[in-house]
């Protein structure tokens, strides 16, 4: 009976499972602390608490939960959001957005993807004009109906605008 051991069986499934598991929390505990920034209670903050529903849907650990709001306050691993562009085969525009605690080595790593799939990077901001960008209007302003028209009819990519307010001429 020599190798039809149990156990070595259980092991390697229970190693690719708690594999996954880790990425998952870690994931999860870079979303915690990112929503946490804005503030660390989550009934003012809906977004940490979606971010905290949202780990403990995975089972996440409470203890891990804590530490993640608390990593806010540790001046020593402040997450930030890089963005990278690049302009890839064909002419398809990239724009990719990392959160790390350490830009150099994320930016290098991309990089290295990039290049590795004959990607190359582009200066920020230069590819802009690829991207749609919304046209807002503050809702502060009472707007006329026909001021929304216009700012649609401004945008290239607007088909069909359909409206459902037929009582009111204002929004």
């Amino acid at each position: 009976m020599s190798g039809h051991n149990k156990w070595s069986s259980i092991k390697h499934k229970k190693g690719i499972t708690d594999q996954k598991r880790g990425q998952m929390f870690s994931k999860l505990s870079k979303n915690i602390t990112l929503a946490a920034r804005n503030g660390a209670d989550s009934k003012t903050n809906s977004v940490l608490a979606n971010a905290i529903e949202q780990a403990r849907a995975e089972n996440m650990p409470k203890e891990n939960i804590d530490r993640a709001i608390k990593k806010v306050s540790d001046k020593s691993a402040q997450l930030q959001e890089v963005v990278v562009e690049a302009i890839g085969p064909g002419g398809v525009a990239l724009r990719i957005k990392a959160i790390t605690d350490n830009s150099n080595r994320t930016i290098g790593e991309i990089k290295k993807i990039l290049t590795n799939h004959h990607v190359k990077m582009v200066n920020p901001r230069s590819i802009d004009w690829m991207f749609h960008t919304p046209t807002t209007i503050s809702p502060e302003e009472h707007v006329r109906l026909d001021t929304l028209f216009e700012a649609l009819d401004n945008q290239d990519d607007v088909d069909d605008v359909v409206s459902n307010l037929e009582d009111s001429p204002t929004l």
